[in-house]
């Protein structure tokens, strides 16, 4: 059995490697018609009167795809998810290309912060540096979340 990985046990410059994960139409326009139904997310014509000029996926679900890769990368080694307390935001969001039907994503998440909590002792906070590419590794999508991680027990 891993020990759990506590705030103490991360350092800047640690890096997790995610996906990769593959994107079908079908998955791009049922995400568009439950979240973002915009036309240039559910129609191949409408998108082609676009800047877009094909179908593509909302930035949403590319920030989601994200999510599921990084958790499911982070599920792989016994403890390293246990001491994680969510996240309390995100900055410099930016959706780089349009991620498109069949494109195959992967990325990557490396600590840049670490910083104690003054009022909570019982936690720390974690900034990281995400880029998501595609198949060609073109970046896709970047991002700064911000995460609270849980300290050891006394």
């Amino acid at each position: 059995m891993s020990e759990v990985v506590y705030f103490e046990d991360v350092s800047v410059g640690d890096t997790i490697h995610f996906g990769p994960l593959s994107v079908s139409r079908e998955e791009i326009i049922a995400f568009a018609a439950e979240y973002d139904p915009q036309p240039f997310h559910l129609s191949d014509e409408e998108a082609a009167a676009t800047h877009f000029g094909s179908l593509s996926a909302s930035g949403w679900q590319s920030t989601a795809l994200f999510m599921k890769m990084f958790v499911a990368e982070m599920q792989k080694v016994q403890g390293r998810q246990e001491a994680s307390l969510g996240a309390i935001g995100v900055d410099e969001l930016r959706w780089l290309r349009p991620v498109r039907p069949g494109d195959t994503l992967r990325g990557m998440s490396e600590v840049i912060e670490t910083k104690a909590s003054r009022n909570r002792p019982e936690m720390g906070v974690v900034r990281t540096r995400v880029t998501m590419i595609n198949q060609n590794d073109e970046p896709v999508m970047t991002m700064k979340p911000i995460a609270l991680f849980r300290t050891r027990p006394a």
